[in-house]
């Protein structure tokens, strides 16, 4: 489930940084949960202490739940407590690309279908290119209607690993 969004000014946020295959990651969490997953370009100039109190169950969540999902394991993160920012239209779009398996594609146009928007597929490219959660929110399982990988805001090699990982073929 996604979290209601509060302003901006409200939130403090706690960052983490975890290993992957994929380089180093930036984890972003509210008190509401996930905000954002980032692939960090370089090693963090900051070395990050322990999380609040408050916030180290969730923190331990997804660090076990990124493991697992890196180690081959069929995760679907929904222990995990999210609250990406957007629009509503948005929203409505990651929620959906929740629901999509591990290991399985869908089209643009099947995604725009599904949250009632069929002739929207271009919208739904945008709210995918928007995610501020990849691998999460596993908008890299969303591919154009002819099988070719079509976009990925964090670059087509990382969306084609992410996939050929899962076990897709393309």
């Amino acid at each position: 489930m996604i979290s209601k969004a509060l302003p901006l000014e409200e939130i403090a946020f706690t960052y983490i940084f975890q290993d992957s295959p994929l380089g180093p990651l930036t984890l972003s969490f509210s008190d509401q949960g996930l905000a954002a997953l980032t692939y960090t370009a370089e090693e963090a100039a900051v070395t990050p202490g322990p999380p609040p109190v408050s916030l180290a169950a969730l923190v331990e969540t997804a660090e076990k739940e990124l493991a697992a999902y890196f180690r081959g394991s069929p995760t679907d993160f929904s222990s995990l407590p999210l609250n990406p920012r957007g629009t509503p239209f948005q929203v409505r779009v990651w929620e959906e690309l929740r629901k999509i398996p591990y290991g399985v594609t869908i089209s643009y146009k099947e995604l725009a279908a599904r949250v009632g928007s069929s002739k929207a597929f271009r919208a739904v490219g945008q709210a995918n290119g928007g995610n501020p959660i990849p691998i999460i929110i596993p908008c890299h399982r969303v591919i154009n209607n002819d099988g070719r990988l079509g976009g990925y805001s964090s670059g087509l090699e990382r969306k084609r690993w992410l996939l050929r990982h899962e076990g897709v073929d393309f």
